[in-house]
């Protein structure tokens, strides 16, 4: 027994080599390897131990060993062992092993431990079987290179072990593969003989018990067909010995049923046939004669079972053999012998062996082996006709692989091939019996005739549809056909084409079809059937070889008597059956006329040559005897291949041809004398009558034939036709169709399709594959009118200037909503009945489903279905707001409705049907890539609908009960599965990277991702289906996680989510490629939404710390660089935005935002819950050194590192030229939101659709006549739409760098604010975080970006940290380069503040950090920052930085003028410092000073009319301005600047101390008081620094100011009052108001006392006269 791991490599071997197959494997050395690994398991083969006593003892004792480690094991242990081993024959220890390594498949499983020890071990030989054929397969490849062939052939010779042993090694093990085949056969009786025996008891068996038996079955079925392949090979390849053979001669007379384990010996057979019978195979003519007489002696006859297969095995045989005799060679046995006799007696043994089924047999395996997913109803009724009375195979047989089905047609290819050249006479012989038997049963068609068909052998004919078979698809094969006219087979064409009966052109013209496939061979097809010859117009005489004249006059001549003598009334020939001497010719006139048909779609489909010469034939009329073929009295079948045909002449249709077919069509619909056919080429004048509208469609939906290709021709027609560009701005049929006798338009075969057939489409056949197919293809036809609607028309027509009306090809634009069958389709659609076929129609077994191949009925049903329900859910709402009312408003009240109104959107259907959710659930795991991406795109848009995830309330109490998507997944017991089918995908895989985005597990990853993701930001605060999948539990509106679930074990969907975030690879080595990026950034997406949820915030954090998923994450990141290779291309290349390289570098800044906001909340989140160790360990990560769990060190890149993406820049998009055709052309409309712009694979089609209207416009007003015209505008258009791709590129880029700067900035901020170093220390970080991020400030400011705005908020924050006295900025050695440091901040601000054309929100942040660094610099102790002449830097930045200061602090937006006047009050206390006049001197040459006084009068009227909630800063601002007049006025030259502004004057206007000192000014605050007295207090402020500035010697200032207090002398004493808290003014203890009245009147004081006001007053008094008294 091989180690567990086994089955895991074999499968990866498996997937590539099956890779390889597909082409799309690249590392072929890596495989090569692979298989090396496994030669020794390749050698062994099937080997097992089988049970033994000694084992079994072992097991019993309660110790076992395996793989050198010793177990104890339990009861249950032993049991389930011994239980495994009795099922599989196998050793008990090997059994415990399997046991052992299956646990956790078993869990995953949801099934047994035994159970999941099956599907391993079964498992193991299919995978180890599929790969042997594989690489059997690629060592005869002719397609494979010739130095790979010769490696693969090596590596055969190596499992062999002929490469240094001897040559019969291959036949040993040839045995090894026939006794294995011979042990399943044994196995497979046994397990049909122990359920019958259980069935016999009466035992009852369990759903579990039925499907592991079944898979046991089909999982042997499997494996045997494995090694009848792998046999073949062996065959083929030369490595076997006619021993071999005659060991195989000794097991098929064995062989007890006709079922598919005796199939999977025909290939071997055939092969051995081919190699020890043909003279061409090198073989001695000796052994072929002793194979001979052992296969024709007649004692071996009666030892076999199946002598149907014993018939056939003797004209394979005789084929191959005759070879010998046919064309003698020097030396031959045979030489000298009676030619003629001998080939008498194979002729002989030839014909019995016919007799006894021979031909039959082998048609039988033919038709058999093809799946029922190629339904062909015409082909079927024909092989019937031929099998009559012959056994068919047993239904299993449709689980033959489509790789073993090509190695039987290969080999019954070379049957085929050798009995047309080998037995040519009796080939001949065939056809004169023939011949001789019809027309003795021609002649007995008369009254009273006994004679029947059954009398005719019809050899040739079963011959003929065997070569239909075995060259039906295999185009390569069957070019053997056309490509040598010499050759025997283009003979044999030739030959067969000539005299030919009515049943056998039939079987010409299908084995004519079945070579005909493909360009190539149906032109070469096409022209074999151009030799015409002379023909007679009354009747065709088959004298001559089949041909196009042959095929047309017949058809012909059948439409005409359809003209003139209709056949309704006759009865239907039955074939095979009596015939009726009033019959059209011969009994098998309608089948031959169904070949002729179904050859002429056949060609006329697959070669355009073909298909031009039908629609211009000179003498036939092909179209009108089409519809004359199919009229209502004609027989079904042949109707529906007269339909069939119409339906290929539409193959690559133009415009022009869907009209005429259209026309055709409604006039044969609604005249019921076929030859008004003709009226609608000739013009006519014709009545046509809606009553035999409906009598035609009555007709047609009567059986299944009729119906499914009227369907199918609809659906042909309203396809969009080779000349569309894509606009879809036209009609798919006439605007007038129909108009002359009711509405125009095509409603009524819309009706015809969905409410006669598909909502009544059970009453049409019982035939579950008719059933499908028919479904499927009106399904088909609702998806071609839903997605040939453009409703971007509607959203143009609103919205650009282009005129859409006259630009689009139908005559009006609400013409299109009216009549385009859109409308008609999703009327439908909400039809109750409709409803209920689609839901039945999505709902499909999902066993049935996975096992089914691709172009299957059943699936081919389920993605149509669900196809049609996404495109509704998408485009319900253009029909319900616009379409939907237009057509009430145009409508003449004829219209049928069939719409439900109580439904108002397509979840109001789903509602009523919500086990459509488990079964989209169930579809997305079964491994079809297209079923899975559709169904997940569906699945998206229901369970991020609201109206379907609406809570329900309990019936018994008032709370919410759970969401209803979850529910119903709970209800049917499928979450588990479904769950296990999400983590199975999204397990990483990583020949993925060698196959890239073609891999299938790529795409189901991805698309699962993008549902996931959907789905929770769509529904992030509440349960939802998202969550149920990850592996959450759902308990009403909250989540929790199952203590016995996969989620606390780590092993739900969850963890594979967060396993791909964390390792999933960016791309092969340097390169960082678009599509395997984006499957991290997607799983990162789904982390971060889950994350950000308060939902699921808690329990994701705690996940990803318990499996260290930040400090992985940290290890794993690179720096890029404008080097770093993204798509091949770095972002210096002229191309890089132009392709999918943008996106790529997009999606690693995605992934990069997400690990720096990850980390933030992981910090925030520690440090909130006081864990200093783990705190400690993530800043030592982000600082460069990452501590694993054993203490070990591992170096990461730091946080600095990590602002790499700032290091280059994107290029800007080249303008496209401007020109008169798009230059008024409003393309907004057009562009997506920023948001939106999230895929990289797809254009926004309103861009381009934009473009083509315009493009319409100028051709129809005839401006684009001239050729060259057209060609320069297709290049403008195209530069275009090259622009704007390139934009919306580098809008993407712009907007993820700058979120990810943002991530950066708080990361970085929350590492220094939380770091435990000391002063000194985060002052050195600090620094070093400037050195960083001061250059890129410096680049990006000159640009204006956001970017620039973001790194100046970090600088900002950085600088506000930072504490000027600080040991490590004055007294440390490295003073000097921290002051460097900070001044080189300042002084880069400073020139960005002076950049052009700048953004006020980055100049608010500069002038906020150059406020920092003066402020900062003033506070300092340390003459080191006393050095800078900081006045004279900003002096050198130009004169204009002033003025812009100025500018923002007078007319800036919000907060920005606080800040520049904070900057300016800065500067002019830095210029007070350094004894410079430069900003008293600036600020009055620009007038600044005069407008900052003249502001105090406007104080009170700005602040009676600002609302409540600006009032807190506009006071603000105010307070800013009178700060910095203070400053002015500190210095003796300001203080005369801000006198001679008018000071007192503006101060006096403004009436703030004329007011009621207890009211204040009516402000809308309520704190109004308070603020007022503040407000005072700054106004005072300024006038006591120009008072006190100015001197006493002043005397004008002197005098002002007395004035000042003389004219507010009440509020004076009011302060003063309320100072002393006496009378009204006094104010609750610890007020604020008490504080600012403090300094207030200390101020007043200040002011009385310099200007001598006491003493002024006291004067002033003393002169005032006194009043006199009497006495």
């Amino acid at each position: 027994m091989e180690a567990p791991l086994e089955l895991e490599s074999l499968r990866i071997l498996h997937q590539d080599l099956i890779a390889l197959e597909e082409g799309h494997l690249r590392n072929i050395d890596k495989l090569c390897e692979e298989i090396r690994g496994h030669i020794e398991a390749f050698r062994k083969l099937l080997d097992k131990s089988q049970k033994s006593e000694a084992s079994r003892s072992k097991l019993t004792s309660g110790t076992v060993q395996i793989d050198e480690n010793e177990y104890s094991v339990n009861k249950e242990f032993q049991e389930s062992s011994m239980q495994l081993a009795d099922a599989l024959d196998l050793d008990e220890i090997d059994s415990a092993k399997l046991i052992l390594s299956g646990q956790d498949d078993a869990e995953l499983l949801g099934r047994s431990t035994v159970v999941s020890a099956v599907i391993a071990f079964h498992e193991r030989r299919q995978f180890l079987l599929e790969s042997l054929r594989m690489l059997m397969r690629n060592t005869q490849d002719p397609d494979c290179e010739e130095v790979l062939r010769l490696e693969y052939q090596h590596l055969v010779a190596d499992v062999l072990e002929i490469k240094d042993g001897p040559a019969r090694n291959g036949s040993l093990f040839t045995r090894k593969c026939l006794n294995a085949m011979v042990d399943i056969e044994s196995w497979l009786n046994a397990l049909a003989e122990r359920y019958q025996g259980t069935l016999a008891l009466g035992q009852p068996t369990t759903s579990e018990y039925e499907e592991f038996m079944s898979f046991q079955q089909s999982s042997l079925a499997q494996q045997h067909e494995s090694l009848g392949a792998v046999m073949t090979y062996l065959v083929k390849g030369s490595y076997t010995s006619v021993d071999d053979f005659y060991k195989l001669l000794e097991h098929l007379p064995t062989m007890p049923r006709w079922d598919e384990i005796a199939v999977h010996h025909v290939p071997t057979t055939l092969a051995f046939t081919s190699q020890y019978g043909s003279p061409e195979s090198g073989g001695s003519d000796q052994e072929a004669t002793s194979l001979h007489r052992r296969i024709m002696d007649g004692k071996d006859s009666s030892t076999w079972a199946l002598r149907n297969l014993q018939a056939a095995f003797k004209t394979w045989w005789l084929a191959e053999y005759s070879g010998w005799h046919f064309d003698l060679r020097l030396g031959s046995s045979f030489q000298g012998a009676d030619v003629n006799a001998e080939a008498q007696k194979r002729s002989d043994a030839f014909f019995q062996a016919l007799r006894d089924g021979a031909l039959q047999c082998t048609l039988s395996i033919c038709s058999q082996a093809y799946p029922d997913d190629g339904y062909d109803p015409a082909r079927n009724g024909l092989t019937q006709y031929l099998l009559r009375d012959t056994i068919p195979l047993s239904m299993e047989a449709a689980r033959i692989s489509p790789s073993f089905r090509n190695l039987l047609m290969e080999q019954l290819e070379s049957f085929v091939n050798s009995f047309i050249t080998n037995m040519p006479d009796t080939l001949r012989q065939f056809q004169s019996n023939e011949d001789d038997q019809r027309k003795k049963i021609l002649g007995c068609i008369q009254p009273n005739a006994t004679s029947t068909l059954y009398d005719q052998d019809l050899h040739l004919e079963r011959f003929l549809v065997i070569i239909a078979y075995v060259f039906d698809k295999r185009v390569e094969a069957a070019e053997s056909f056309w490509s040598d006219p010499d050759s025997n087979l283009y003979g044999f064409l030739q030959w067969a084409s000539r005299r030919q009966s009515t049943p056998r052109v039939g079987a010409f013209c299908e084995m004519l079809r079945a070579i005909s496939r493909g360009e190539e061979c149906s032109t070469a097809a096409h022209l074999f059937l151009l030799d015409e010859g002379n023909v007679s117009s009354a009747r065709i005489r088959r004298t001559t070889s089949l041909n196009w004249a042959q095929v047309l006059g017949e058809l012909n001549l059948y439409s005409s008597k359809v003209r003139d003598n209709p056949i309704a009334t006759r009865p239907p020939v039955r074939y095979g059956g009596k015939p009726n001497a009033g019959d059209i010719d011969e009994p098998e006139s309608a089948l031959m006329l169904e070949c002729y048909l179904r050859l002429m779609a056949h060609i006329c489909g697959q070669s355009s040559v073909a298909r031009s010469w039908l629609w211009s034939h000179e003498k036939f009329l092909v179209l009108d005897i089409m519809f004359t073929l199919a009229d209502l009295s004609v027989p079904p079948r042949l109707q529906a291949c007269a339909i069939a045909m119409i339906r290929a002449m539409l193959t690559n249709k133009t415009s022009g041809m869907s009209s005429m077919v259209w026309s055709a069509t409604d006039h044969w619909a609604s005249n019921a004398n076929p030859s008004t056919i003709a009226a609608v080429r000739t013009g006519k004048s014709i009545t046509p009558t809606s009553c035999m509208e409906e009598v035609t469609f009555e007709a047609l939906s009567k059986t299944f034939d009729q119906a499914n290709e009227f369907v199918s021709l609809l659906q042909a027609l309203v396809g969009p036709s080779a000349d569309e560009i894509g606009l879809y701005d036209a009609l798919p049929f006439p605007e007038q169709l129909g108009a002359a006798y009711r509405m125009s338009g095509i409603e009524p075969y819309i009706d015809f399709a969905f409410g006669r057939v598909f909502s009544a489409r059970a009453s049409l056949t019982e035939d579950p594959v008719q059933f499908r197919i028919l479904t499927g293809n009106i399904l088909a036809l609702a998806n071609s009118c839903l997605a040939t609607f453009n409703e971007n028309l509607l959203i143009l027509a609103n919205r650009s200037t282009v005129p859409v009306d006259a630009a689009i090809e139908t005559s009006s634009l609400a013409t299109y909503a009216r009549l385009h069958p859109f409308s008609r389709v999703m009327e439908w659609m909400f039809n109750d009945r409709v409803v209920a076929a689609l839901f039945a129609a999505a709902r499909q077994d999902i066993t049935e489903v996975a096992s089914a191949p691709p172009s299957s009925p059943v699936l081919v049903t389920v993605l149509r279905a669900i196809e049609v329900m996404n495109r509704v859910m998408d485009l319900q709402s253009t029909y319900f707001e616009i379409v939907r009312p237009l057509i009430k408003l145009q409508s003449s009240g004829h219209r049928q409705a069939v719409i439900n109104p109580t439904l108002a959107t397509f979840e109001d259907s789903v509602a009523t049907n919500l086990d459509l959710v488990v079964n989209l659930g169930l579809y997305a795991g079964v491994g079809n890539q297209e079923l899975a991406v559709n169904s997940l795109k569906l699945l998206e848009k229901l369970s991020s609908s609201r109206r379907l995830n609406a809570t329900p309330m309990s019936a018994f109490r008032q709370q919410p009960s759970g969401n209803r998507l979850v529910g119903v997944l709970e209800q049917y017991d499928d979450l588990e599965r479904i769950r296990t089918s999400f983590i199975l995908a999204m397990q990483y895989d990583e020949r993925e990277l060698e196959m890239g985005p073609e891999a299938p597990g790529w795409t189901i990853k991805s698309v699962m991702l993008d549902f996931l993701i959907h789905c929770l930001s769509s529904l992030s605060d509440r349960p939802n289906l998202a969550h149920a999948i990850l592996g959450f539990s759902c308990r009403g509106v909250t989540l929790t996680i199952d203590v016995e679930g996969a989620f606390a074990k780590r092993a739900s969907l969850f963890h594979s989510i967060m396993h791909l975030a964390a390792s999933y690879p960016d791309g092969l080595e340097s390169n960082v490629e678009s599509w395997s990026s984006s499957i991290r950034q997607k799983a990162t997406q789904v982390l971060s939404v889950l994350r950000a949820s308060p939902l699921t915030s808690v329990l994701t954090m705690t996940e990803l710390r318990a499996v260290d998923f930040l400090f992985a994450t940290f290890l794993r990141q690179a720096i890029i660089s404008p080097d770093t290779l993204f798509d091949g291309r770095s972002v210096r290349d002229e191309q890089f935005a132009r392709t999918d390289s943008a996106w790529a570098l997009k999606h690693h800044l995605d992934q990069r935002c997400f690990l720096l906001d990850y980390a933030s909340s992981e910090l925030r989140l520690v440090a909130t819950e006081g864990r200093p160790t783990l705190i400690a360990r993530i800043l030592s990560t982000l600082f460069g050194s990452t501590t694993m769990p054993d203490g070990a060190q591992l170096p990461n890149v730091s946080i600095f590192d990590l602002l790499d993406f700032l290091s280059f820049e994107f290029p800007k998009p080249a303008l496209p030229r401007i020109t008169n055709m798009f230059n008024d052309v409003d393309f907004t409309v057009a562009l997506e939101p920023e948001d939106d712009a999230n895929d990289g694979s797809t254009q926004s089609p309103l861009v381009e659709q934009l473009l083509a209207l315009r493009l319409n416009e100028l051709r129809k007003s005839e401006y684009l006549n001239d050729s060259q015209e057209q060609e320069r505008a297709l290049a403008d258009a195209e530069g275009h739409v090259a622009f704007f791709k390139v934009e919306k590129n580098l809008r993407a880029l712009e907007s993820v760098r700058l979120q990810t700067l943002k991530a950066w900035s708080n990361l970085l901020t929350l590492a220094i604010h939380h770091t435990d170093l000391d002063q000194d220390g985060r002052a050195a970080l600090i620094l070093q975080a400037l050195q960083t991020v001061t250059p890129r400030l410096e680049r990006y400011a000159a640009e204006g970006s956001a970017v620039a705005v973001t790194l100046g908020k970090l600088v900002q924050a950085l600088l506000f940290q930072v504490d000027f006295k600080s040991c490590a900025l004055n007294r440390s050695k490295g003073a000097d380069m921290a002051d460097d440091r900070l001044f080189g901040v300042f002084r880069t601000s400073l020139q960005a503040i002076n950049v052009p054309d700048g953004d006020v929100n980055l100049r608010e942040v500069l002038y906020s950090i150059c406020f920092r660094y003066l402020t900062g610099v003033a506070r300092s102790s340390d003459t080191a920052f006393r050095q800078r002449n900081i006045t004279q830097t900003v002096s050198i930045s130009g004169k204009k930085t002033i003025g812009i200061v100025c500018d923002d602090a007078y007319g800036g937006s919000g907060t920005c003028r606080a800040s520049a006047v904070l900057f300016l009050d800065a500067l002019a206390a830095t210029a007070k410092a350094e004894d410079s006049n430069y900003m008293v001197d600036s600020l009055a040459r620009t007038n600044f000073i005069v407008v900052l006084v003249e502001a105090i009068r406007d104080i009170p009227s700005e602040l009676r009319d600002s609302d409540a909630q600006d009032v807190s800063l506009l006071l603000a601002y105010y307070e800013s301005k009178l700060a910095l007049l203070v400053t002015l006025s500190q210095t003796r030259t300001g203080a005369a600047q801000v006198m001679n502004a008018g000071l007192f004057q503006s101060v006096h206007d403004s009436g703030l101390f004329s007011v009621d000192p207890d009211i204040g000014i009516a402000i809308d605050n309520t704190d109004a008081l308070a603020k007022y007295y503040g407000l005072l207090l700054s106004v005072v402020r300024v006038l006591a620094a120009v008072v006190l500035s100015r001197g006493p010697q002043n005397q004008q200032t002197m005098e002002q100011a007395k004035l000042f207090l003389t004219e507010n002398r009440p509020i004076v004493v009011a302060i003063f009052k309320r100072q002393a808290r006496i009378g009204s003014s006094v104010v609750a203890e610890g007020s604020s108001s008490t504080v600012d009245v403090e300094e207030l009147a200390e101020l007043l004081v200040l002011l009385m006392t310099v200007t001598g006001f006491i003493d002024f007053e006291d004067q002033r008094d003393a002169k005032r006269p006194r009043r006199q008294a009497f006495s």
